[in-house]
């Protein structure tokens, strides 16, 4: 079949039509008023012939004069990829001729650099071309409809942008257009090109459409002399952040994975086994847990983690101390759920946000111990810090799976059972009362030498931190790469992949790494999602980042130097404010630099309870690993590690009931691998699908200035190096890293970057924590740094302003952030 008619088409030919065709064809088929035309399928683009009497044929049938020669590939108009503008379109096309030579132009525009460009882009491979032919309208006004906001994601609200004439030059952006955002109130006439009747036709054939295809459409449309609305196409919006769940009440969600350095989005079974493992530990302190969802609060929206605010956010009380609370999740976040307050559907209501019993259960288990570990880790620093070790090394061996032989159902269940069973354990406990000291310890000398001291010189405090786990595994990682340089070049020629190949071949020269994995072979990037392989699955971020550390040829900016460094600085700086404070606040001052050297045998603790609930991740992704396999053999999945696409629940009715998930993991598949894509994710979003931010209007901003929050004293100027990804990451030596976010995956890159920039992120999150203590300034929360910044491009930053100045290449700058 070559040539065939719109009202033969519908959306299950799209690899015969091409996704242009198959959505006319269903538009067609739903009775909506389309241009009448057929299609040339990618039949004849295949094989590369054009039947060119069989489609003169066919334009004469269709009544000939002038027509619209659409391209209408395989790969376009999808729920992830629209293709917009990427193919070419040839209107008033008119005679066999032209028609001809039209048609054989849309099969080369699927190979312009721009389309090539884009599939890569999107990550489609390959694509046909089938050209769509229509008989042209001659429009009076014409323009492009979205039935959410496409700014904002409103889902709530359409807008339409109209121009009279051709509805070309919207697209192409050479006109301005008309802009009318119609909400779900009366439309209101305006001035322009459309009357209130047509405003609301369009909004009737929005809202049709949008049922019809089950998503946000983007429509293409046309108003003819007679008032007819005609409609030319409706492709999903692929822009769009998804929406959050239906829950028939406006709600407020905030995006909190960033504090964790995460924002790409996590697997089905990574939300799942992390509210189990909150469960059990919310269980174990004290409150009720529905056992279907521990943790409801906690919204997988997108596959990234938000929390519902909403009930906090109407608490008469609690709303007064939100945005102080807040201020942990940085002003992006703080800012949004702020203007939030003065809006009256979070307007004060009666009612508690959480069960009152669960609360008093939990204060009365835990208080007691918490206020006596507060207590003795300020007497016995370093004997709380050893005992929170040793709760360490127990907790690892209460995660370690049995021994021997087990069935996938006994694999499961201890996966849901037993691998967070730690979490709720006495040893967990016990690790919170130094934690929470150290913390406390690290903030209050702000707030006692308030006057007395810069922000920039308490952070210097907060240098060379020890006891931090997070920095000894990178210093460790470093010491490798020591061993490593008698092989420099192995490791700086061989590609990491390749390297870690051979690493599980034991095919390299002991370096230390295997030592290395044992202790921290348990932690990756985005590690708080079980679906994430681990450095013990796939050790080649580690050879990337050996390979970053065999090019540092300066010994002043060798990792173990710089922390030493830092640490002399900071210890010369709690002199040096000690003697400042005891001169005018002699009290204050006692008790400031008290804290400060208690600080610094217990701030380092804070990412001791991450480290600590590793093993129980790694210990469930083995033998969930182990299920999938079963069920693929089974046929129930293609593939072992599919599982990690069902939550427990659905992977529980594979195991003892055969559920047979494959078209499920397919569909959450695509998901997944269409976030990934994503570069920017709302920090507050409303149950409507509003991005809260968008809704502030942007301050003023100074020329070549980005700016951000404070995460890290100092400045530094070098070279950006760009990096979405770390796995595989180059960077030079001397390099600033910018990065979406950070978690402890990518500190290893910190020991050979001059500074830091991410755009999300909270001055008491995992990279501004583990910069502070390698001496390097940091600017976290910078809206859109890495797409504003390119690598290679000058840049200084200044981690007390929280600035990014993107500097003109005639004013290079000293390096300001070494010793």
């Amino acid at each position: 079949m070559r040539l065939i008619q719109l009202s033969e088409i519908d959306s299950s030919m799209i690899e015969l039509v091409g996704g242009k065709a198959a959505g006319l064809g269903e538009m067609v088929g739903a009775g909506e008023r389309v241009p009448d035309g057929f299609c040339l399928t990618v039949e004849s683009y295949q094989s590369g012939d054009l039947p060119e009497a069989e489609l003169i044929e066919a334009y004469e049938r269709l009544g000939g004069g002038r027509v619209a020669v659409r391209s209408s590939a395989t790969a376009e108009d999808l729920p992830d990829a629209s293709f917009a503008g990427q193919q070419d379109t040839y209107l008033n096309v008119e005679g066999s001729g032209p028609l001809i030579e039209a048609v054989r132009k849309c099969w080369d525009s699927l190979h312009t650099e721009r389309a090539v460009a884009y599939r890569a882009t999107v990550g489609i491979d390959d694509a046909a071309m089938a050209v769509v032919v229509q008989r042209m309208i001659d429009p009076v006004a014409a323009g492009v409809m979205f039935t959410a906001n496409p700014i904002t994601g409103r889902r709530t609200e359409m807008v339409v942008d109209a121009a009279p004439g051709l509805g070309t030059a919207i697209v192409e952006g050479t006109v301005v257009p008309d802009h009318y955002v119609l909400g779900e109130g009366a439309v209101r006439g305006g001035d322009g090109c459309l009357d209130k009747g047509q405003l609301e036709a369009l909004r009737e054939a929005g809202r049709r459409l949008q049922r019809h295809f089950g998503s946000p459409q983007d429509i293409e449309w046309a108003i003819d002399a007679g008032g007819t609305l005609w409609l030319l196409q409706s492709r999903p919006i692929t822009t769009l952040f998804p929406a959050p769940p239906d829950t028939g009440d406006t709600r407020l969600y905030m995006e909190f994975g960033h504090v964790q350095g995460m924002l790409r989005p996590a697997t089905p079974m990574g939300v799942s086994l992390l509210k189990a493992g909150a469960g059990m530990w919310f269980k174990g302190a004290g409150a009720k847990v529905d056992p279907r969802d521990p943790l409801p609060r906690l919204v997988p929206i997108g596959g990234r983690f938000y929390f519902d605010l909403t009930d906090f956010l109407r608490n008469k009380s609690m709303r007064t101390r939100l945005p102080v609370s807040l201020q942990v999740y940085g002003p992006r976040v703080q800012g949004a759920i702020e203007r939030m307050m003065d809006d009256p559907r979070f307007a004060p209501r009666p009612g508690l946000p959480f069960h009152l019993g669960s609360a008093v259960r939990m204060t009365l288990r835990l208080a007691p111990g918490l206020v006596f570990g507060l207590a003795w880790s300020l007497v016995a620093p370093d004997a709380a810090r050893g005992s929170a070790y040793r709760a360490v090394r127990a907790m690892r061996r209460q995660a370690t799976p049995p021994a021997g032989p087990a069935t996938a159902a006994e694999q499961l269940r201890w996966v849901i059972e037993d691998s967070h069973r730690s979490l709720k354990s006495p040893d967990m406990m016990g690790l919170m009362g130094p934690l929470i000291t150290g913390m406390i310890a690290g903030m209050a000398p702000s707030a006692l030498l308030d006057g007395l001291a810069t922000e920039e010189e308490l952070g210097v405090v907060l240098g060379g931190m020890p006891h931090n786990v997070t920095t000894e595994m990178d210093l460790t990682l470093w010491r490798v790469a020591v061993k490593a340089r008698e092989h420099r070049d192995l490791f700086l020629g061989t590609p990491p992949q390749e390297l870690a190949a051979r690493h599980h071949a034991g095919d390299l020269p002991d370096i230390g790494l295997g030592g290395f994995l044992d202790r921290y072979g348990m932690r990756a990037a985005a590690e708080i999602d079980v679906g994430m392989p681990r450095w013990a699955d796939d050790p080649a971020p580690l050879f990337a980042t050996i390979a970053n550390y065999l090019r540092v040829e300066d010994p002043a900016q060798a990792p173990d130097r710089r922390f030493e460094v830092a640490a002399r600085k900071a210890e010369r700086m709690i002199g040096t404010l000690s003697r400042r404070a005891r001169r005018t606040r002699p009290v204050r001052g006692l008790l400031a630099t008290f804290l400060m050297r208690r600080s610094r045998k217990l701030t380092g603790l804070r990412e001791i309870v991450k480290f600590a609930w590793m093993p129980s991740i790694q210990g469930a992704r083995g033998q969930l690993l182990l299920v999938g396999a079963d069920l693929a053999g089974r046929g129930l999945l293609e593939r072992a590690g599919d599982i990690m696409f069902l939550d427990l629940f659905e992977a529980r009715a594979a195991v003892h009931d055969g559920a047979d998930h494959r078209e499920l993991v397919a569909e959450r598949r695509a998901m997944y691998d269409r976030e990934l894509r994503r570069h920017s994710v709302p920090g507050a979003l409303l149950s409507d699908g509003t991005d809260v931010e968008t809704l502030t209007p942007p301050g003023p901003v100074e020329k070549g200035v980005l700016t951000g929050m404070a995460g890290a004293a100092g400045r530094a100027t070098g070279r950006a190096r760009v990096i979405r990804d770390p796995a595989g990451a180059h960077i030079e030596p001397g390099e600033i890293l910018v990065a979406p976010t950070t978690d402890p995956g990518w500190t290893p890159l910190f020991l050979t970057t001059a500074g830091l920039v991410t755009e999300t992120g909270s001055p008491v999150a995992h990279g501004p924590t583990v910069a502070r203590e390698y001496g390097i300034p940091a600017v976290i929360c910078v809206r859109d740094a890495t797409r504003e910044i390119r690598t290679g491009q000058l840049i200084t930053i200044d981690g007390s302003a929280g600035t990014v100045r993107i500097e003109e290449e005639d004013t290079p700058r000293r390096d300001e952030a070494g010793a």
